[in-house]
């Protein structure tokens, strides 16, 4: 499979990760060894390989219901400079609890024009004591930590350019339920589908969908809509196109 440089750049980040991806590991680390191992497997069109297998295997578990979870996170595939040594350590609350130690967020707001040049500054982020700066809200650093959650997040590198269409083309949809019965005078129909998208940077997003926007490649709904054969359907449907634009697709009916 031929790939242009900035893939291969891009690729090389993980490399050492997705060459232990059949090595035994801790779950923690093994997350992000196996989401490399995704990455690279879909773009081939999962070539055959103990990795790969395994891999795609992880890749269709997470859509099997309960739950239902992003079968690519590209976030948890460290494809830059620097990756999470312990992400436990890392979490909300802790990194909270540090910049919030007796104090809370302060801002800057100047107490004298700002040509008077005894005008000191003021900590822009927080400070233990002193000076005149105002308390920000409570929760202002609560909403800075949470832009820097890693969970759902995106890629640590910019995927936008079009070597990264593979991962934008994966569509999850999800037929919470689909049911059609005759009525006393009219068909009954109803469905609630959903559908996962990857945004520019790897980011996943659910928003609603309709039966009619299944795939054709979608089965077990067949007459629905019309001359009203007796259905009830619930299923998770997939499908991808990998580097070179193949055709895949998975089902899993509940």
């Amino acid at each position: 499979m031929k790939l242009p440089r900035n893939f291969i750049h891009a690729a090389a980040g993980v490399a050492s990760l997705f060459a232990l991806a059949g090595a035994p590991a801790p779950a923690k680390a093994q997350s992000y060894q196996i989401d490399c191992a995704i990455l690279l497997c879909l773009s081939g069109g999962w070539p055959a390989s103990v990795p790969c297998a395994r891999a795609r295997a992880e890749f269709i578990r997470r859509i099997t219901p309960w739950p239902i979870e992003p079968p690519l996170q590209i976030w948890r595939c460290p494809m830059g400079a620097s990756f999470d040594v312990d992400p436990s350590t890392l979490n909300a609350d802790r990194i909270y609890e540090i910049l919030m130690d007796d104090s809370t967020p302060k801002q800057s707001v100047p107490t004298a024009p700002l040509t008077d040049l005894k005008l000191e500054p003021q900590p822009a982020v927080f400070r233990r004591s002193g000076g005149t700066a105002q308390r920000l809200p409570e929760d202002t650093m609560l909403q800075l930590i949470n832009g820097l959650s890693t969970e759902n997040g995106v890629a640590d590198i910019d995927i936008g350019g079009k070597d990264f269409d593979f991962v934008r083309s994966i569509r999850l949809f999800h037929v919470r339920w689909a049911n059609q019965n005759e009525g006393r005078e009219d068909c009954n129909r109803f469905s609630v589908v959903e559908l996962g998208t990857y945004g520019t940077q790897g980011d996943f997003n659910w928003r609603r969908s309709s039966v009619g926007a299944l795939p054709a490649a979608h089965t077990g709904l067949e007459g629905y809509g019309s001359n009203c054969p007796s259905i009830w359907h619930r299923s998770v449907f997939i499908d991808w196109r990998d580097y070179e634009g193949n055709y895949g697709f998975e089902q899993v009916n509940y």
